[in-house]
């Protein structure tokens, strides 16, 4: 069954698109017809690519990953930010820092850097300093939490993006195709749709429209994070219940005497007495 419905879409104005001279010819397919100059977005297609970029984002969140959400444009980014906050993704919605993906390592220590700040206030380090020192450390610390504040919990590289507007997050979507990261993206019809793996054709303009694919796309994360909680219970009674009858069902092991040697006259001795008749035998010779 589909998340979203033909009436849905239309009424939040995910079917406007772009006016005629600003289209890239590429988004063709996703184009129904022209109305006044505006090119409307088929929603048949719409809805159709809703789920299945719901589906992978599912899938994603069920295997334990992480998805980042990238949305800098004034419409979006109190959305983004409200919505995704409550799945635990990261998000960035203040300017995409440069090389965050590419040079991931110093986008890393800069986060620790802030970790750092946090624990000298918490024991008492922050105010063995003076007041000219400490003001730079708040002003320092307020900057990193702007700009990485909502990826302090990234510990490696995203598994994939998603994407409100292509054209103003470019470069995310040039650091992404580098590392061959998934991209997820709403897509209007004066973008390029070809560096995207999973095209949301839809008005990435309007606020209900942003509003009502990312509550979809925040919807499928939630779905596979209570799927692998319930998968995580399932597993834990059947290994507690293998780890208990363990020991129990292991059969003995069975030993077989070693036969003793025969000497010459085809009676049998012990089997030190092989080996002290043995090494008599090398020192005659």
């Amino acid at each position: 069954m589909s998340r979203t419905t033909f009436q849905d879409l239309l009424d939040a104005g995910v079917h406007f698109g772009h006016m005629k001279r600003k289209w890239n010819p590429k988004m063709a397919p996703y184009i129904f017809m022209e109305k006044n100059g505006i090119h409307i977005i088929d929603l048949h297609k719409t809805v159709v690519k809703i789920d299945e970029a719901a589906n992978v984002l599912r899938q994603i969140s069920r295997s334990g990953r992480k998805i980042l959400f990238v949305a800098t444009k004034k419409q979006a980014k109190d959305i983004v930010s409200e919505k995704v906050k409550t799945t635990g993704m990261p998000y960035v919605t203040e300017r995409w820092p440069g090389g965050m993906l590419t040079n991931f390592p110093t986008i890393r220590k800069a986060v620790k850097k802030m970790q750092s700040i946090d624990k000298m206030m918490v024991d008492g380090t922050f105010e063995t300093l003076s007041k000219r020192e400490r003001l730079q450390i708040t002003r320092q610390r307020a900057k990193l939490e702007k700009n990485l504040g909502s990826i302090a919990d990234l510990s490696r590289l995203p598994s994939a993006l998603f994407i409100v507007d292509v054209q103003k997050e470019a470069n995310a979507v040039r650091e992404a195709k580098r590392l061959n990261i998934p991209i997820i993206a709403m897509v209007d019809t004066c973008c390029d749709p070809t560096d995207i793996d999973y095209v949301i054709p839809a008005n990435d303009d309007a606020t209900k429209s942003i509003e009502l694919i990312i509550d979809l796309m925040c919807s499928a994360v939630r779905d596979g994070i209570s799927e692998r909680k319930l998968d995580k219970e399932k597993d834990v009674p059947t290994t507690s219940e293998n780890s208990s009858g363990k020991d129990a069902n292991i059969p003995a092991r069975r030993t077989r005497a070693r036969k003793a040697r025969k000497d010459d006259s085809g009676a049998q001795r012990p089997r030190t007495e092989n080996k002290s008749a043995e090494k008599q035998e090398n020192n005659a010779e």
